[in-house]
């Protein structure tokens, strides 16, 4: 049943209000309300046969009342007659319903236009196109593979594909999710057709379809397989040639080229001049003459990928030998752009970066690694994530403390709400309240008009990552209890308490224990924030995950550098594995990454030569049987890290910000590490 609805106000508002409702029928309009008989709304209303009224005391009982009139006394008066019986919306709400559902409208007609120009392209392809789900059953079926293979596209929509086409191979690629290029298959009805076969990989890895492009070759292999004289057939030959939309170059038996059609000099830009007569390596830009090869072996190639032309256009190739009673006459090649295809992979690749940018970005499934310890790590984890308490992420640097906060996020009921990430040592300390906890107009010289939201008014209803928690200064310390507890905030330079339903995700590198032994933090707010403490260990500590860290590490490096490195040599395993890595995965991804690039082209796998600095042992502090009863363990880490300080700021020529960028740490963590360096020096002292 529908509700029903009252709109009080006839002005521009009611009017908008009163149009996305009839337009969208999700409820009924029964009333439209305003002292202006000549109001905009009250003629729409009208038109549309809905009744109106000068005042909402002759309207019936509605379930929902809209205060478009902008006007306080108005909203004030119809929540006193109709708080108890309706839902009475004020004019600010409604202003905001106005623009979401305008928002959602112009979205809905951009995906409906970008929907028809993708079934134009599609549907415009000369090549027949089919796309199955994971479980075979055809999903598109554009008009070219309508004409192949014999069957109309509402005939097949839903149905397996093996049903369709018996010789189908599309099943075997879902099972291998294997790309199988330009495979030769024969229909039922006879046809023979070229097929590119794809697997549809989703972002985190998982299967999410395939698709097939394929190309009717009969008459050219025919051609091929039925020539006997091929002076005789050549006028044949070259109305065919000439009239094909595929590229078709051939050659003789000394590998001159012969003929070309126009659809070749549009793929390479080359014109028959620069062709015929020729060596039949004219045309290649990267790769092997693939004429010259079936000349020598005579025996024919499939989908052979190379770059021809001056645009150095990448191409997939077929190329077949003509032999005439034995004797071989020449070769005939047909060629296959694939750049535009790739141009919409790409395309489709940033679309999907873009969209990832505007939310968490990672789930649980990218969290590499099956070791006891990241196992607990995650089952805390997503246990943490089922309850709206704070989390307190804790670990090394480089560990992976931000991607557990993605995940924990993407797992809870927020996750179609705002994830925030603020690095709280990243911003200075006179910024960070502001920045936080947003400020009132006029709070500060430079403060915007009207002033601004802050980090937690933005994530109100969703998630906020707070890093390196143990830097916050105490006075913003204090102000982030208050949020915790109140479940409120206050501007800077307002007295105004603003309620927020946030979800904080902390995350530290720091001792906070040793911190508020120290009075460096505070213990309340450690009590609030420790509510769910999940100990993220270091990569030292699981070795066995590292393979299958380098594994994703590689694959994502591949995308972004345009490469394809397959993986890991043994040895280069093995070297992995005996490193201590105390820059954890960060220093990983560091290391693979420095090695791809530095890969000549032709090399597939990482080996131990392309990770010099792993080849050689890292210094490691010699420790005195005597001095390990005169402090624990963290003493001596912070001896280490001191001197380790000392020396970078010596090479450095003191200089603290080159320093800490040398280390990888924030300025300020610098600083509080040469304080603790200075305080246990003293201590023995």
């Amino acid at each position: 049943m529908k509700r029903k609805v009252m709109i009080v106000g006839a002005g521009v508002g009611g009017t908008a209000i009163l149009r996305l409702i009839h337009r969208s029928n999700v409820a009924e309009v029964i009333a439209v309300v305003d002292i202006n008989a000549n109001a905009e709304g009250i003629r729409l209303a009208k038109d549309i046969g809905v009744t109106t009224h000068v005042h909402w005391s002759d309207v019936p009982q509605a379930d929902i009342v809209f205060d478009a009139t902008g006007n306080r006394n108005v909203y004030e008066e119809l929540v006193q007659r109709y708080g108890e019986e309706a839902f009475v919306v004020s004019g600010a709400m409604s202003d905001i319903i106005v623009r979401l559902l305008t928002e959602k409208n112009d979205l809905i007609k951009r995906l409906e236009e970008q929907t028809h120009q993708r079934d134009l392209i599609f549907n415009s392809a000369h090549d027949g196109m089919i796309v199955v789900d994971p479980k075979g059953k055809i999903l598109l079926f554009n008009h070219s593979a309508e004409k192949m293979i014999g069957y109309n596209k509402a005939e097949v929509i839903g149905k397996y594909i093996l049903e369709i086409v018996p010789k189908s191979q599309l099943p075997r690629v879902l099972e291998t999710k294997q790309i199988e290029v330009h495979q030769e298959v024969e229909l039922e009805n006879g046809r023979r057709i070229i097929s590119t076969r794809i697997p549809i990989i989703g972002e985190r890895g998982e299967l999410q379809g395939a698709f097939s492009v394929f190309t009717d070759i009969t008459e050219i292999v025919n051609l091929a397989e039925e020539v006997t004289d091929l002076k005789e057939v050549h006028t044949l030959l070259q109305a065919i040639i000439q009239s094909s939309e595929e590229a078709i170059s051939v050659v003789d038996e000394q590998g001159r080229g012969l003929l070309i059609n126009p659809a070749y000099t549009r793929m390479t830009g080359l014109s028959q001049e620069e062709v015929i007569g020729k060596p039949a390596t004219a045309d290649i830009a990267e790769g092997e003459s693939m004429h010259m090869r079936v000349l020598k072996t005579r025996r024919p190639v499939r989908g052979i990928q190379m770059k021809v032309g001056p645009k150095k256009r990448d191409v997939v190739v077929n190329v077949a030998p003509v032999i005439v009673d034995g004797v071989l006459k020449g070769s005939v090649g047909v060629i296959r752009d694939v750049s535009e295809i790739q141009k919409l992979t790409d395309e489709l690749s940033r679309a999907r970066q873009i969209i990832r940018t505007l939310e968490a970005k990672y789930s649980f499934e990218d969290i590499i690694g099956v070791s006891e310890g990241i196992a607990s790590a995650i089952e805390q984890a997503k246990m943490g994530a089922d309850t709206p308490a704070t989390v307190l992420l804790r670990g090394e640097s480089g560990t992976g403390k931000e991607l557990f906060a993605h995940a924990i996020h993407n797992e809870s009921s927020r996750k179609y709400n705002k994830f925030i990430r603020v690095n709280c040592a990243s911003i200075s300390e006179s910024l960070l309240e502001s920045e936080l906890f947003g400020y009132e107009e006029g709070a500060f010289s430079g403060a915007k008009r009207g002033g601004k939201r802050g980090f937690f008014e933005e994530a109100n209803n969703g998630s906020i990552f707070l890093d390196e928690i143990g830097e916050l200064s105490a006075g913003t310390q204090a102000k982030l209890l208050r949020v915790l507890q109140e479940k409120e905030i206050v501007r800077v330079g307002g007295t105004k308490a603003i309620p927020i339903n946030v979800r904080v995700i902390a995350a530290t590198n720091v001792n906070l224990e040793k911190a508020i032994a120290e009075g460096r933090f505070r213990e309340d707010l450690y009590y609030r924030l420790n509510k769910i403490p999940i100990y993220i260990p270091p990569l030292r500590q699981r070795k066995e995950d590292i393979e299958s860290i380098a594994a994703r590490l590689i694959q994502k490096i591949n995308q972004d550098y345009g490469r394809n490195v397959e993986g890991l040599t043994a040895d280069a395993i093995r070297i992995l594995q005996n490193h201590e890595w105390p820059g954890n995965v960060r220093e990983l991804e560091n290391i693979l990454g420095r090695a791809i690039i530095f890969m000549a082209s032709g090399e597939q796998y990482i080996d131990v030569v392309h990770l010099p600095t792993l080849g050689k042992a890292l210094p490691v502090p010699r420790v005195h049987v005597g001095s390990v009863s005169e402090g624990s363990l963290e003493d001596m880490v912070v001896q280490f890290e001191g001197e380790r300080i000392v020396e970078c700021l010596k090479r450095c020529g003191g200089n603290k910000t080159k320093t800490a960028k040398m280390l990888g740490i924030s300025v300020r963590n610098l600083y509080y590490k040469l304080e603790k360096y200075d305080r246990a020096k003293n201590s023995m002292q």
